[in-house]
Parts: structure tokens; C-alpha cells; sequence
């Protein structure tokens, strides 16, 4: 038993769901979200709630319904509050600068990083070594943030690169003379 899928999703108000088909599409004032249901799952809509129950009483049933129950819950999270996640830029001569729908990278290679910013996405620089990536899709706020974190990951040395906002990095000792 699933203690995660136990849970019924509350839907709150301003926001709707409904199923139509194989897809769940969620309405709320940041925007829509629409994913594909699994048939392994079943999920109803109640007044104020989405259950999460398995079809049938196999094991990838079981497997999949706490991560259904998720992925739902995320939805609704995304369309009422949004998600975001923060990167913090750490080196000399690193910084960064949102240009519209690009961001900017300066990370000591010999050109600079261009990187697209995807649809559905937001991304402000408040200073040179912050960045901050919104949108109310949990998976592409966080793919998007690993992609930029992939330019330059956190050296356990000195410490430079990119890192998530209050990630600790593990750092080294060094040769010793």
C-alpha cells in the first residue's frame, strides 16, 4: 500500500480539473497543465478532490501509484503557486544576464553561453551571480536548471561553478606542501 496515494489531491478553489479521454487537464489562474493518465491507474475527480486509486492488483500498479498521485499533485501545485528554483553563481569573472529570452553565461571559457530560455518559462538575473527559474511545470523548471548548471558543476577545490540555492558542496583538502 502506497501511503502517498492514499491521499486524495485537494483541488483548491479557483482552480478545475477534469478528465476527458486519457488525459487529466488541471485550470488554475497561473495558467493550464494537461497530462497523460496511465492505464495501470484510476483516477477520478470528486467536488474538491482527484483520487488515486491502482486499477487492478498488480505489482506495476502498485509501483506506479504513489508516483501518479505525484505527478497530479504537481499539476495542481503548478497552475495555484508556480515552482521555482534558484542558482547561485560562484567564480571570478562568472556572472550571468537574462536578455529577453536568452540567458547570457560568462563562465571562463574563451566564448560566452547562450542558452534559449523555453516556452512556458521565466528566468530573471536580480545580480550577476543569481539566477531564478520559474514557470509552473515542476519537470521543465527543473531540466532547465540542470542544463544550465551542466556549464560549469560546483568544484569541491575551490568551490566555483553553479550550484542550486542552499546545496552544500563537499569541498577537498588539496595537495599539502
Amino acid at each position: 500500500m502506497s501511503r502517498i496515494g492514499k491521499r486524495p489531491v485537494a483541488i483548491p478553489s479557483g482552480v478545475s480539473a477534469n478528465i476527458e479521454g486519457d488525459t487529466l487537464s488541471v485550470k488554475g489562474p497561473k495558467g493550464t497543465l494537461t497530462m497523460g493518465l496511465s492505464d495501470l491507474i484510476d483516477y477520478k475527480v470528486e467536488g474538491e478532490e482527484i483520487s488515486v486509486q491502482p486499477a487492478n492488483d498488480t505489482r506495476a500498479a502498485r509501483n506506479h501509484w504513489g508516483m501518479q498521485r505525484t505527478l497530479v499533485s504537481n499539476l495542481v501545485e503548478g497552475v495555484t503557486d508556480g515552482f521555482s528554483k534558484t542558482l547561485q553563481i560562484s567564480g571570478v569573472g562568472y556572472r550571468a544576464q537574462a536578455q529577453g529570452k536568452k540567458l547570457k553565461l560568462q563562465l571562463g571559457y574563451s566564448h560566452d553561453v547562450d542558452l534559449d530560455v523555453p516556452e512556458g518559462l521565466e528566468v530573471k538575473t536580480p545580480d550577476q551571480t543569481t539566477v531564478e527559474i520559474s514557470g509552473i511545470d515542476k519537470q521543465k523548471v527543473g531540466q532547465f536548471a540542470a542544463e544550465v548548471r551542466r556549464w560549469r558543476k560546483p568544484e569541491p577545490y575551490k568551490g566555483k561553478g553553479i550550484k542550486y540555492q542552499g546545496e552544500y558542496i563537499f569541498r577537498k583538502e588539496g595537495k599539502k606542501k
